[in-house]
């Protein structure tokens, strides 16, 4: 297999060297070249020809922002990961960032004890996504591909969805943006989501989704009742639950302990959802590394559920789909495209 050739884009001579140094001491890559700023990346990239390019987002000249546009529209097949900070508006700008078609992001450390320590930090973020995102398997993983598993026994006829779950991860922010918006502005039931993102990166995502489709997003707090015809993001680094009140259904936000290494994480919602919603519970399962929502799918189908996986072909990184249908758990495995009108199909037979 051929490494895959990266470009490192910082304006820090220290990133680059970081960055680089990362990528050097493994064998399935190749450091083609390195760049201060975007215009001289994008020189590069034409001249260099590397598969996966690393864009910090501050930059003199022409910034992170700007050069993904440019990537985009000139080399399409390049894959970008925008490294970013946790500050406000680092988030802001990485949740851009993703709708305007970077494959992913990476956090540099903010509360570190020593540059070793930073530097592994950014590693151990930057590495399997790297892999995941080019196509090389994730090595010293078991998630590289999907697990076959003896199809879940179904029912001749499924119960009708009142509820919608979807856990997403790289590639999510496009994907769910799509999804939601091939749902109609009167949408019958209402949609819990569980994107793979920091704390303060969450805020910024719900108000994209919100602006760019037909439902109202929010970000979700203990508490908020579910309505139909509107949807809840988990906060980022908490998990969300749905749990059954006499009022209805209710969301709650916990701390607990890392669930496939993520917090929130989709098995903790789709868990939380086969108790509380049994047999009315539609999960779908997006874009993204790992196998995160794999058994939380297998509690809802052995509740009764129903389930639906984005295909390979639309996915940016098929791994948790990926897992949930190799499993044999998914009642649909569709285009992104076309998973909106599905989730209409499956929802609207309960008014019919």
């Amino acid at each position: 297999m051929q490494p895959i050739r990266t470009l490192v884009v910082d304006d820090s001579v220290v990133a680059r060297r970081v960055i680089s140094d990362i990528f050097t001491a493994e064998s399935d890559f190749e450091v083609v070249g390195t760049a201060p700023n975007g215009r001289i990346a994008l020189t590069k990239i034409e001249r260099l020809k590397p598969n996966l390019v690393t864009l910090d987002i501050d930059m003199p000249e022409l910034d992170g922002i700007q050069t993904l546009g440019e990537i985009r529209s000139r080399f399409p097949g390049v894959r970008v990961i925008m490294v970013s900070n946790l500050t406000q508006r680092g988030a802001a700008i990485t949740v851009e960032a993703l709708f305007l078609g970077a494959s992913d992001y990476v956090t540099k450390a903010t509360h570190t004890s020593s540059p070793e320590e930073a530097r592994t930090y950014l590693s151990e973020q930057l590495l399997p996504k790297a892999r995941a995102i080019v196509g090389s398997p994730v090595v010293g993983t078991r998630t590289a591909r999907p697990t076959v598993e003896t199809p879940v026994r179904r029912r001749s006829t499924a119960s009708p969805a009142e509820i919608v779950v979807i856990g997403s991860s790289t590639g999510g922010p496009n994907a769910l943006t799509e999804v939601l918006s091939g749902l109609p502005g009167d949408f019958p039931a209402p949609i819990v989501i569980v994107q793979h993102l920091p704390a303060n990166f969450t805020p910024f995502l719900a108000r994209r989704l919100d602006a760019a489709g037909p439902l109202a997003v929010h970000e979700a707090a203990t508490g908020d009742r579910l309505v139909p015809g509107e949807a809840w993001i988990a906060p980022g680094d908490h998990h969300l639950e749905i749990h059954a009140t006499s009022a209805g259904f209710e969301l709650r936000t916990t701390d607990g302990p890392l669930v496939n290494s993520c917090r929130p994480a989709a098995d903790v919602l789709f868990n939380s959802a086969s108790v509380a919603c049994g047999a009315s519970t539609l999960a779908v399962v997006l874009t993204g590394m790992g196998q995160d929502g794999l058994a939380g799918c297998r509690s809802i189908r052995n509740a009764g559920g129903q389930v639906i996986a984005q295909d390979r072909e639309t996915s940016v990184v098929w791994g948790m789909p990926g897992q949930v249908t190799g499993a044999g758990l998914a009642d649909a495995v569709l285009p992104v495209t076309e998973i909106g009108a599905e989730i209409v199909r499956r929802v609207a037979v309960v008014r019919r």
